[in-house]
């Protein structure tokens, strides 16, 4: 059994977009061989994770999916994205609360669906 824990600072502008500068992962995965694996996984799972708390929406509209491609349906990018430090998918189920509470601790507005809906956050 792993045990991930992770912290996110965020930053919420007045349109109410997420910056997030830093995130920050520790894992207890037991025995590591190879650190530089635990961390591209820790790393890999911070991005999806920022995906699925910010991007993540697939929506219906008569009966089709309207998003068809990348131009449509968001994923992070390099210049959203925080430098990451850090093993797979254990890092991902705690890193969308960490961002959420981090929002929260910003604005003082509880996110209680994902993705983030900017137009909640704005002052």
């Amino acid at each position: 059994m792993s045990y991930v824990a992770v912290v996110a600072h965020v930053g919420v502008g007045d349109d109410g977009q997420v910056t997030i500068p830093r995130l920050d992962m520790t894992i207890d995965c037991g025995t590591v061989v190879n650190p530089d694996r635990v961390r591209a996984q820790l790393e890999g799972a911070a991005i999806m994770s920022i995906g699925n708390a910010l991007y993540g929406n697939i929506t219906v509209k008569n009966g089709s999916v309207e998003q068809s491609n990348y131009t449509d349906y968001l994923v992070p990018r390099i210049d959203i994205t925080p430098e990451t430090g850090g093993v797979g998918e254990p890092g991902v189920p705690p890193t969308a609360p960490a961002i959420c509470n981090a929002i929260y601790a910003a604005t003082g507005k509880r996110i209680r669906a994902l993705p983030v809906d900017p137009r909640l956050l704005k002052v």
